[in-house]
């Protein structure tokens, strides 16, 4: 847990000096006053995080984690868990939802073996996918718990040295998934520690209908029932109802927050992620950026918790990282405003009387 601690330990808040600075110019803008709405309060967030009013967010990446689950036999899924790598498949081919934004917004995208069932040998050997699997998918958490609390570590600090690695090329970060079932971990961290009934935080994930979901409430309350996963002690819910994938995110953030680097949060599965890292270094949620709300609900619930309001709300449902890559337009917005935009003097326009 050394660097996890040290991770947490080194995170601090915004720099209030570099916030009060954009306060002061965003607020001379040649326009009515804040009249750029979110998109001002963005570019605020951007010059606190990166501490100064110059932030340069060119160099993106799309950090998609990827792992399996056992969860999925209890039949909370309508696709089998070989899905996983063949959709990573597509990822490296670049024909993927993901590719497409992240290319739109000229982002880079990489892929994370976190814990994936099926081989990604020949992707790892030839640079493609970063293998960084703890174990090939995790357990059946209707039966016992996801993973020990030791492997719940070992794949957040190992979330925590992807950003470390990725930050010489990477001024903006953004968090993408894959793994076949994922949303039923999630949905059961988010029950956990937002301390909301299964019903409340479940969504129909690839497409369950009314028996299907009925099915998966009750699979993970009874699961839930069994692991008694304590809400005060993220490693433990994270252990016991999570996934691999999942505590990448919660790691990719927490490092991303004490490399003083903003990083977009995607739809359910990231959320969950970012929920369990601000939960663990609560300074941490300073530098997220909420991209989209999910059609999820479960995503809604930990959202509020965060005290984040998404920039978007596209009905967007599929994850991989996808609402952050079109987030990403919004943010380089954001920091054209405070970088380009004149004041009124610089412009020589009146102002308001």
């Amino acid at each position: 847990m050394k660097l996890l601690n040290a991770t947490i330990d080194s995170i601090t808040e915004q720099n209030k000096t570099s916030r009060a600075q954009a306060k002061e110019r965003l607020d001379q803008l040649i326009m009515p006053h804040w009249a750029l709405g979110r998109l001002m309060d963005l570019a605020l967030d951007l010059a606190g995080i990166c501490g100064t009013l110059h932030p340069s967010i060119k160099r993106k990446t799309i950090v998609v984690m990827a792992g399996d689950h056992g969860i999925t036999n209890a039949g909370i899924s309508l696709f089998p868990k070989e899905v996983t790598v063949e959709m990573i498949r597509g990822f490296v081919n670049g024909v993927a939802g993901i590719n497409v934004l992240a290319k739109q917004a000229g982002a880079n995208v990489k892929v994370v073996d976190m814990g994936v069932a099926g081989d990604l040998s020949d992707l790892s050997e030839n640079g493609n996918v970063l293998d960084r699997k703890i174990a090939a998918g995790t357990r059946n958490f209707a039966e016992e718990e996801a993973m020990s609390r030791e492997q719940a570590i070992s794949a957040v600090e190992a979330g925590i040295n992807v950003a470390h690695e990725m930050s010489n090329s990477t001024d903006l970060f953004g968090t993408g998934d894959m793994g076949i079932g994922n949303t039923s971990p999630s949905s059961a961290i988010i029950a956990t520690l937002c301390q909301q009934p299964v019903a409340d935080v479940v969504g129909r994930g690839t497409g369950l209908d009314d028996d299907q979901l009925q099915h998966k409430i009750n699979v993970l309350e009874k699961a839930l029932a069994l692991n008694n996963p304590n809400p005060a002690d993220p490693i433990d819910v994270l252990s016991k109802v999570g996934g691999f994938e999942i505590a990448g995110i919660a790691g990719l953030v927490l490092g991303a927050a004490a490399l003083k680097k903003p990083i977009i949060i995607d739809g359910i599965i990231s959320t969950a992620g970012a929920l369990l890292a601000g939960r663990l270094a609560p300074k941490s949620k300073e530098y997220m950026i909420a991209a989209h709300r999910s059609v999820e609900k479960g995503q809604v619930a930990a959202l509020a918790d965060l005290g984040k309001e998404p920039l978007l709300d596209l009905q967007f449902r599929l994850g991989e990282g996808t609402g952050a890559a079109v987030a990403m337009n919004l943010v380089e917005g954001a920091v054209a405003i405070l970088t380009e935009m004149a004041t009124f003097s610089e412009a020589a326009v009146s102002e308001a009387k």
